[in-house]
Protein backbone atom coordinates (compact mmCIF):
# COMPACT_ATOMS: atom_id res chain seq x y z
CA UNK A 1 0.00 0.00 0.00
CA UNK A 2 1.11 3.23 -0.74
CA UNK A 3 0.95 5.31 2.23
CA UNK A 4 2.87 8.67 1.04
CA UNK A 5 0.39 8.84 -1.93
CA UNK A 6 -2.46 8.13 0.64
CA UNK A 7 -1.50 10.69 2.92
CA UNK A 8 -1.02 13.26 0.35
CA UNK A 9 -4.31 12.62 -1.30
CA UNK A 10 -6.23 12.75 2.13
CA UNK A 11 -4.00 16.24 2.96
CA UNK A 12 -5.48 18.10 -0.24
CA UNK A 13 -8.17 16.78 0.16
CA UNK A 14 -9.13 18.74 3.63
CA UNK A 15 -7.71 21.55 2.04
CA UNK A 16 -10.04 21.37 -0.83
CA UNK A 17 -13.19 21.35 1.30
CA UNK A 18 -12.03 23.86 3.52
CA UNK A 19 -13.66 26.98 2.68
CA UNK A 20 -15.07 25.88 -0.45
CA UNK A 21 -16.49 28.22 -2.52
CA UNK A 22 -17.01 27.71 -6.91
CA UNK A 23 -17.65 31.10 -7.60
CA UNK A 24 -14.24 31.90 -5.54
CA UNK A 25 -12.50 28.89 -6.77
CA UNK A 26 -13.39 29.17 -9.99
CA UNK A 27 -10.28 31.65 -11.88
CA UNK A 28 -8.00 29.17 -9.84
CA UNK A 29 -9.08 26.21 -11.34
CA UNK A 30 -9.31 27.86 -14.81
CA UNK A 31 -5.58 28.96 -14.67
CA UNK A 32 -4.85 25.77 -12.93
CA UNK A 33 -5.29 23.91 -16.08
CA UNK A 34 -4.17 26.56 -18.35
CA UNK A 35 -0.91 26.92 -16.53
CA UNK A 36 -0.41 23.37 -16.13
CA UNK A 37 -0.99 22.37 -19.37
CA UNK A 38 1.75 25.16 -20.54
CA UNK A 39 4.32 23.67 -17.86
CA UNK A 40 4.22 20.43 -18.43
CA UNK A 41 4.07 20.99 -22.33
CA UNK A 42 7.63 22.95 -21.55
CA UNK A 43 9.15 20.47 -19.25
CA UNK A 44 7.97 17.49 -22.03
CA UNK A 45 8.63 19.06 -25.16
CA UNK A 46 12.51 20.16 -24.13
CA UNK A 47 12.97 16.94 -22.54
CA UNK A 48 14.13 18.15 -18.90
CA UNK A 49 11.34 15.60 -17.40
CA UNK A 50 9.50 12.36 -18.93
CA UNK A 51 6.67 10.61 -17.95
CA UNK A 52 6.30 6.78 -18.09
CA UNK A 53 3.93 6.86 -20.62
CA UNK A 54 6.27 9.46 -22.81
CA UNK A 55 3.35 11.39 -24.15
CA UNK A 56 4.17 14.84 -23.96
CA UNK A 57 2.46 15.48 -22.23
CA UNK A 58 -0.19 12.90 -20.74
CA UNK A 59 -3.22 15.04 -20.30
CA UNK A 60 -4.03 12.89 -17.03
CA UNK A 61 -1.67 14.85 -15.42
CA UNK A 62 -3.24 18.28 -15.98
CA UNK A 63 -6.51 18.20 -13.21
CA UNK A 64 -4.05 17.63 -11.25
CA UNK A 65 -2.45 21.50 -11.27
CA UNK A 66 -5.34 23.30 -10.18
CA UNK A 67 -6.06 20.81 -7.50
CA UNK A 68 -2.65 21.55 -5.76
CA UNK A 69 -2.94 25.45 -6.65
CA UNK A 70 -6.19 25.20 -4.89
CA UNK A 71 -3.93 23.15 -2.06
CA UNK A 72 -1.67 26.17 -1.95
CA UNK A 73 -3.95 29.07 -2.03
CA UNK A 74 -5.40 27.33 1.39
CA UNK A 75 -2.30 26.90 2.80
CA UNK A 76 -0.87 30.18 2.33
CA UNK A 77 -3.90 31.33 3.75
CA UNK A 78 -3.07 29.54 6.70
CA UNK A 79 -0.03 30.61 7.02
CA UNK A 80 -0.46 34.53 6.67
CA UNK A 81 -3.64 34.25 9.54
CA UNK A 82 -0.85 32.30 11.54
CA UNK A 83 2.32 35.46 10.86
CA UNK A 84 -0.37 37.84 11.92
CA UNK A 85 -1.31 36.22 14.72
CA UNK A 86 2.51 35.94 15.83
CA UNK A 87 3.13 39.25 14.85
CA UNK A 88 0.26 40.66 16.87
CA UNK A 89 1.69 38.70 19.60
CA UNK A 90 5.01 40.02 19.54
CA UNK A 91 3.86 43.76 19.23
CA UNK A 92 2.41 42.89 22.76
CA UNK A 93 5.50 41.72 23.98
CA UNK A 94 7.70 43.87 22.61
CA UNK A 95 5.33 47.29 22.12
CA UNK A 96 2.39 48.34 19.93
CA UNK A 97 4.74 50.43 17.79
CA UNK A 98 7.09 47.48 16.98
CA UNK A 99 6.63 46.62 12.89
CA UNK A 100 8.71 44.15 11.10
CA UNK A 101 11.31 46.00 9.07
CA UNK A 102 10.88 46.52 5.47
CA UNK A 103 13.94 45.81 4.14
CA UNK A 104 14.23 42.61 6.04
CA UNK A 105 11.21 41.33 3.73
CA UNK A 106 13.16 42.61 0.32
CA UNK A 107 16.37 41.02 1.63
CA UNK A 108 14.91 37.96 2.06
CA UNK A 109 12.87 38.14 -1.28
CA UNK A 110 15.49 39.18 -3.01
CA UNK A 111 17.38 35.75 -1.53
CA UNK A 112 14.65 33.58 -2.04
CA UNK A 113 13.73 34.26 -5.71
CA UNK A 114 17.13 35.36 -6.89
CA UNK A 115 18.49 32.05 -5.80
CA UNK A 116 15.60 30.47 -7.27
CA UNK A 117 16.40 32.56 -10.77
CA UNK A 118 19.67 31.12 -10.43
CA UNK A 119 19.02 27.55 -9.97
CA UNK A 120 16.30 27.50 -12.62
CA UNK A 121 19.04 29.03 -15.18
CA UNK A 122 21.92 26.13 -14.44
CA UNK A 123 18.43 23.25 -14.68
CA UNK A 124 17.12 24.31 -17.75
CA UNK A 125 21.00 24.62 -18.97
CA UNK A 126 20.23 21.64 -21.82
CA UNK A 127 17.03 23.21 -22.95
CA UNK A 128 18.80 26.76 -23.49
CA UNK A 129 18.13 26.65 -27.31
CA UNK A 130 14.51 26.16 -27.29
CA UNK A 131 12.26 29.14 -27.66
CA UNK A 132 9.76 27.42 -24.67
CA UNK A 133 12.50 27.71 -21.78
CA UNK A 134 13.40 31.18 -22.74
CA UNK A 135 9.53 32.46 -22.25
CA UNK A 136 9.75 30.59 -19.07
CA UNK A 137 12.91 32.37 -17.89
CA UNK A 138 11.09 35.78 -19.45
CA UNK A 139 7.46 34.82 -17.67
CA UNK A 140 9.12 33.83 -14.52
CA UNK A 141 12.02 37.40 -14.40
CA UNK A 142 8.60 39.23 -14.68
CA UNK A 143 6.36 38.03 -12.26
CA UNK A 144 9.78 37.98 -9.58
CA UNK A 145 10.62 41.61 -10.96
CA UNK A 146 6.62 42.80 -10.40
CA UNK A 147 5.69 41.84 -7.20
CA UNK A 148 2.13 43.21 -5.65
CA UNK A 149 2.87 41.80 -2.16
CA UNK A 150 6.68 40.54 -1.08
CA UNK A 151 4.97 38.63 1.36
CA UNK A 152 2.09 37.12 0.31
CA UNK A 153 5.16 36.06 -2.79
CA UNK A 154 6.95 34.70 0.28
CA UNK A 155 4.10 32.82 1.70
CA UNK A 156 3.15 31.36 -0.99
CA UNK A 157 6.53 30.37 -2.93
CA UNK A 158 7.26 28.55 0.70
CA UNK A 159 3.79 26.76 0.96
CA UNK A 160 4.17 25.87 -2.70
CA UNK A 161 7.66 24.33 -2.15
CA UNK A 162 6.31 22.23 1.28
CA UNK A 163 3.66 20.85 -1.10
CA UNK A 164 5.60 20.52 -3.70
CA UNK A 165 8.57 18.29 -2.07
CA UNK A 166 5.98 15.66 -1.60
CA UNK A 167 4.43 15.44 -4.99
CA UNK A 168 7.86 15.56 -6.48
CA UNK A 169 9.18 13.14 -3.91
CA UNK A 170 6.19 10.50 -4.51
CA UNK A 171 6.41 10.90 -8.38
CA UNK A 172 10.16 10.22 -8.90
CA UNK A 173 10.42 7.79 -6.40
CA UNK A 174 7.69 5.59 -8.24
CA UNK A 175 9.26 6.46 -11.45
CA UNK A 176 5.51 8.32 -12.89
CA UNK A 177 7.98 10.89 -13.83
CA UNK A 178 12.03 11.12 -14.53
CA UNK A 179 13.83 14.75 -14.68
CA UNK A 180 17.02 14.41 -16.99
CA UNK A 181 19.20 14.84 -13.71
CA UNK A 182 17.54 11.25 -12.25
CA UNK A 183 17.35 12.81 -9.04
CA UNK A 184 14.58 11.71 -6.66
CA UNK A 185 13.86 15.00 -6.76
CA UNK A 186 15.63 17.25 -7.81
CA UNK A 187 15.59 20.55 -5.91
CA UNK A 188 14.99 22.79 -9.10
CA UNK A 189 11.35 20.54 -8.75
CA UNK A 190 11.02 20.86 -5.38
CA UNK A 191 11.19 25.04 -5.81
CA UNK A 192 9.20 25.36 -8.93
CA UNK A 193 6.06 24.47 -7.48
CA UNK A 194 6.57 27.63 -5.09
CA UNK A 195 7.73 29.21 -8.61
CA UNK A 196 4.05 28.16 -10.06
CA UNK A 197 2.20 28.65 -7.10
CA UNK A 198 3.13 32.60 -6.96
CA UNK A 199 2.60 32.63 -11.02
CA UNK A 200 -0.76 30.87 -10.37
CA UNK A 201 -1.71 33.31 -7.48
CA UNK A 202 -0.90 36.44 -9.98
CA UNK A 203 -2.71 35.17 -13.06
CA UNK A 204 -5.67 34.35 -10.72
CA UNK A 205 -5.69 38.24 -9.53
CA UNK A 206 -6.11 39.20 -12.91
CA UNK A 207 -8.63 36.66 -14.03
CA UNK A 208 -10.67 37.60 -11.06
CA UNK A 209 -10.25 41.18 -11.97
CA UNK A 210 -11.59 40.39 -15.37
CA UNK A 211 -14.30 38.57 -14.75
CA UNK A 212 -15.80 40.14 -11.69
CA UNK A 213 -15.13 44.11 -12.00
CA UNK A 214 -17.11 44.24 -14.77
CA UNK A 215 -20.26 42.66 -12.79
CA UNK A 216 -19.59 45.07 -10.06
CA UNK A 217 -19.50 47.89 -12.70
CA UNK A 218 -22.58 46.58 -14.04
CA UNK A 219 -24.30 46.39 -10.48
CA UNK A 220 -23.21 50.07 -9.55
CA UNK A 221 -24.54 51.49 -12.95
CA UNK A 222 -28.03 49.64 -12.18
Amino acid sequence: MDWLLIGIFLFMTLLLMSRADIKADAPMILVGLGGGLVIESWGTQTELWTYYTLERPPLWIIPAWPIAGLSIERLARFGDWSLRRADRSLRRAIGEQWRPPTTAVWLIYALIFGGFYWLMLQFVQPALDKPLTWLALLLCALIIVTPPSRRTALITFGMGASLGYFLELWGTTRLCWIYYTLETPPLFAVLAHGMAAVAFWRATLLLKTVLYYPLNEQKHAI
